[in-house]
């Protein structure tokens, strides 16, 4: 007790309980105000009934007596407050050397357990600057997590807390697990467990314990968090490996969750890292026994850009790769490749996706960021996107050694492709031309009929194909594309038959716009004038006569100007190429519209369809 009250306690001035009250503001004694912080005080005048105290913000401030007691609290001297008043350079110190330590010294002066923001308040900017501060105070949570001592919380709404306890290594591991609540939270912990699997090995009867708590919560997640229980049986599995504990044989093994939810594994591998992957695939087979090719390919559709790479890696592995390549070449044909397998694909080009890479690939990207493009909502795509305007070598790649048509057809839909802005698709484009310097003209307008297999056609024909790419475009599909978005809404995709339907039409008009898109730009309109009457020619009526003086007259027009009942023919028909070129005179065997029978004709006369 100080001095000046032990004489007034002498004196009888004051009695004991207000010695001990006075003596909390004595001189030399830390104490804190709501707002100013903490402080010392300095000197006290009894009579006068006055305190002088420097506070963390304010030097030799003046305070009444009986108010002081009223408004300030006691600290000890080791108080972590008390500590940051008299040794702030020491922390500062300590804050860079040991920030657990100095965490330790907090969280022990405030009842061992604070509020994150309490936590921010004592650190910064007193003791940490502010600018440094989130950096300093991640790697501080790292330390924590490491030194088990603390219980790190994973949201900030929740309490950092000290144990104060006497508990071994591995059962402060085990207490962390057990305190864990979120399975994501447990995952961390048995990753950090792994890393620390010593200790564990040191105290076999707590890592038995921890066996039976993970089996435990395998039972409890399996519906709801299924990536979480694959990736704790993974780890626990890791656990063993390292430890030479093995796990008791009445619990569950990874084989069993994966055998159980098959068809689930698509949902959740593409969650989890590629080395836990890969563990996941070597049960497989013994999983799903002759099928389990079929559910590591319908991962490999569907479950995203790490297990695509890690499936096709597993199938690869085991000779399976002829069953893979079916399987893509399908979903080429069909326009229902997914991004992450073309992505695959194309970065897999020189490899094992050698024998699928071709200029299909290129026609399935551009309809999949079409499709993207139209689609109601985010862009899905975007690495697709990318690795197209980003890999130089692509496209020249795309296009070496494919058909000429087929690389018309790539290059004419790049160059309609709204997917893309103008720069971009001029720059795609010539990267074509550059690996191809033929299509300059086909892009054009400048090649001959000869050049790009253009299709002759009558201008209503032509009319016809425009005004429905025109309704596709500006009606149908944007009507699909707010019935997909109606659809969406209504929830629970997996059972939502009109989205189901939605996108069926979404697929149905996609593919006509492309099939219309082609069509209109290979046609050349005309009206058949001037035909050469030579030989059958488009845009000439063919009299021809079999052997019973049966006479049938045949008009050979364009590409879309069929019709049977009228005896119009396409060139582009079996019966026009037959005719095309034959002279007076000439026999052809053709085939009877009326009787399907093939029979021998004579042309007798060629005459022009407008004389």
């Amino acid at each position: 007790m100080h001095a000046d009250l032990e004489k007034l306690l002498t004196a009888n001035k004051i009695n004991p309980q207000t010695a001990e009250r006075l003596d909390t503001v004595s001189p030399g004694s830390f104490v804190l105000h709501k707002s100013w912080g903490a402080g010392k005080v300095q000197s006290w005048d009894l009579k006068e009934r006055q305190l002088v105290i420097d506070f963390e913000t304010r030097d030799a401030h003046s305070m009444d007596l009986k108010f002081a007691l009223g408004s300030l609290d006691s600290l000890e001297d080791d108080h972590f407050r008390a500590q940051r008043f008299e040794q702030l350079d020491e922390l500062r110190v300590l804050a860079k050397e040991d920030p657990v330590e100095l965490l330790r010294r907090t969280l022990e002066s405030h009842e061992y357990s604070m509020r994150l923001d309490e936590v921010d308040e004592v650190i910064t900017p007193v003791i940490v600057p502010e600018a440094d501060y989130k950096k300093w105070w991640d790697g501080a949570k790292k330390a924590m997590r490491e030194d088990h001592r603390f219980v790190v919380p994973s949201k900030r709404s929740e309490p950092l807390q000290l144990r104060s306890t006497d508990l071994s290594p591995a059962a402060l591991l085990n207490s962390d697990y057990e305190e864990a609540r979120e399975f994501k939270t447990k995952v961390k912990v048995v990753e950090t467990i792994v890393t620390q699997s010593d200790r564990m090995k040191a105290e076999p009867e707590e890592l038995t314990k921890l066996y039976a708590k993970i089996d435990s919560d395998l039972e409890l997640g399996t519906n709801s968090h299924l990536q979480q229980v694959v990736e704790l049986v993974v780890l626990r599995d890791d656990l063993a490996a390292q430890t030479e504990v093995p796990v008791p044989d009445d619990q569950s093994k990874l084989v069993d969750v994966v055998r159980a939810n098959g068809a689930r594994m698509k949902d959740v591998l593409g969650g989890i890292t590629g080395s836990r992957q890969a563990k996941v695939f070597e049960v497989f087979p013994e999983a799903f026994g002759d099928h389990w090719t079929e559910i590591a390919i319908d991962v490999f559709h569907h479950a995203g850009p790490r297990a695509v790479s890690e499936a096709a890696k597993y199938i690869v592995e085991k000779d399976e790769l002829k069953a893979l390549k079916k399987h893509v070449r399908t979903t080429l044909s069909r326009h229902t490749t997914s991004a992450d397998a073309l992505i695959w694909i194309c970065r897999e080009r020189n490899k094992d996706a050698e024998e699928l890479f071709d200029i299909s690939v290129g026609t399935a990207i551009l309809a999949l960021l079409e499709k993207d493009h139209l689609d109601d909502g985010p862009m899905r795509n975007g690495r697709l996107r990318s690795l197209l305007v980003d890999d130089r070598d692509l496209i020249p790649d795309l296009v070496e050694g494919a058909d000429k048509t087929d690389i018309k057809h790539f290059a004419r839909r790049l160059l309609n492709s709204a997917a893309f802005p103008e720069l971009d698709r001029k720059s795609l484009m010539a990267r074509v031309i550059k690996a191809k310097p033929e299509t300059q003209k086909l892009v054009s307008g400048e090649a001959t009929p000869e050049e790009d297999d253009s299709l002759l056609v009558s201008w209503d024909s032509l009319d016809r194909k425009k005004a429905e790419f025109e309704d596709i475009v500006k009606n149908r599909i944007p009507q699909n594309t707010k019935e997909i978005s109606i659809a969406r809404s209504y929830g629970d995709l997996k059972e939502n038959f009109e989205f189901k339907a939605a996108k069926d039409m979404q697929a149905v008009l996609m593919r006509r716009k492309g099939e219309l898109e082609r069509d209109i730009n290979l046609a050349r309109g005309t009206d058949f004038k001037g035909a050469d009457t030579a030989s059958v020619n488009i845009g000439t009526k063919v009299l021809v006569e079999n052997s019973d003086g049966d006479e049938v007259v045949y008009t050979v027009l364009g590409a879309w100007d069929s019709d049977p009942s009228q005896h119009l023919v396409s060139y582009k028909s079996e019966i026009g190429g037959i005719l095309l070129g034959k002279t007076v005179g000439d026999d052809v065997e053709i085939v009877d519209l009326n009787s399907d029978q093939r029979r021998t004709y004579t042309i007798k006369n060629i005459e022009a369809v407008n004389p």
